[in-house]
């Protein structure tokens, strides 16, 4: 996607020096566009950890690159058994999100057993890189499929403005490029579609805020910040059309772990009757799992994330304010899950479909 009109993907290799990474230090936008080197493991797990990336997708090719920047850092004696311990390190940095795990085994799986060091750097450095390219492919492709979903719902509205209601940031910036929730909100937009998004600010880090309100105000789409509990609201008087959201991890039978606070958005879809998709790239199923509530881990943060907010003052300087009694406890879970039930439709870069286990089957037979 472009900032400022200059194409960007979120994560590449620096020109000119290929053992450093740089990624978009997505904790001070929306003020400030910083791009970060990343040289090491420990710096890679460090920019996962406190979400200097952050998002499904892009986790999963930080991940990846991470691999290959501890394969640089790994001796030729004990090369395999380095890069075993590299890989426990970046899974757990972060334990809800399907695709860095799934990176990080896509990796190891590529390193032949008794790899020498020269040969393990560049295979490591290949298969990240393919993981990047292809996470941008699938996202891509998810804008295809959702696209024909968006343009029949416009048509159902005949030439009305098709409005769209999305949660947390699924967009560029939590993938590598063109985003999965965003996706067909952007291919829409490019094929003359009139929509506009609702975004809600998502507590309480205001990924909404922060990352969804700036992107969508980068490419030129249409769109309207809004608290995070005025969905209900805009629902209950015909004001969404639908809502389309991402996923960090989807279980075999369809249940969505998704940034906390979506499960209510699709409660309230189901009672007023609003179509509630979720946009994801195959590397987010867990096709082990099929209790959603019960087996996918969900992550508890820091509680100064929903103590202290972040902005800027009226003189343009970054500030961190306490919004609540100085001996306030906090708890702070990043995510929630959305029962089956409650999904209309999955959109993924093999098609849409059901939020059923036959019906995930029938895109992914290799699965069954």
């Amino acid at each position: 996607m472009k900032v400022h009109g200059v194409p960007y993907r979120t994560i590449w290799l620096k020109p000119g020096d290929p053992c450093v990474v740089q990624v978009i230090d997505q904790t001070r936008l929306p003020h400030a566009f910083e791009v970060v080197d990343l040289h090491t493991l420990d710096e890679t797990c460090q920019a996962i950890r406190n979400m200097t990336v952050r998002g499904a997708g892009l986790i999963g090719a930080t991940a990846g690159l991470g691999m290959y920047l501890a394969s640089l850092q790994a001796p030729q004696a004990g090369f395999a058994d380095f890069m075993q311990r590299a890989a426990a390190q970046l899974t757990a940095t972060r334990p809800t999100a399907a695709n860095l795990a799934w990176a990080v085994r896509r990796v190891l799986a590529a390193l032949p057993t008794h790899v020498d060091a020269v040969a393990g750097r560049e295979i490591a450095l290949q298969t990240a890189c393919a993981i990047a390219d292809e996470d941008a492919q699938h996202c891509q492709q998810i804008g295809q499929h959702g696209l024909a979903l968006l343009a029949e719902r416009s048509r159902r509205k005949a030439g009305q403005r098709l409005n769209i209601l999305t949660h947390c940031n699924a967009g560029w910036l939590a993938f590598v490029d063109h985003g999965s929730a965003t996706a067909p909100i952007y291919a829409a937009f490019d094929a003359g579609i009139d929509l506009h998004v609702w975004v809600d600010e998502t507590r309480p880090r205001n990924q909404g805020a922060s990352l969804t309100a700036w992107e969508l105000g980068q490419q030129g789409v249409p769109h309207t910040l809004i608290a995070d509990n005025a969905g209900g609201h805009l629902m209950q008087h015909g004001l969404v059309d639908l809502v389309i959201t991402g996923a960090d991890r989807v279980t075999r039978c369809g249940d969505v772990a998704n940034k906390i606070g979506t499960y209510l958005k699709a409660l309230a879809a189901h009672d007023n009757g609003v179509p509630f998709y979720v946009a994801l790239p195959s590397s987010t199923f867990d096709f082990t799992l099929s209790d959603g509530v019960a087996g996918i881990p969900i992550e508890e943060r820091d509680a100064r994330e929903v103590r202290w907010v972040p902005g800027k003052d009226a003189q343009g300087q970054p500030v961190s304010v306490q919004i609540c009694p100085d001996d306030t406890p906090a708890r702070n879970w990043g995510f929630d899950v959305t029962p089956a039930r409650l999904v209309t439709g999955l959109i993924c870069e093999r098609g849409v479909c059901a939020a059923t286990e036959p019906a995930i089957r029938s895109l992914f037979p290799a699965e069954a």
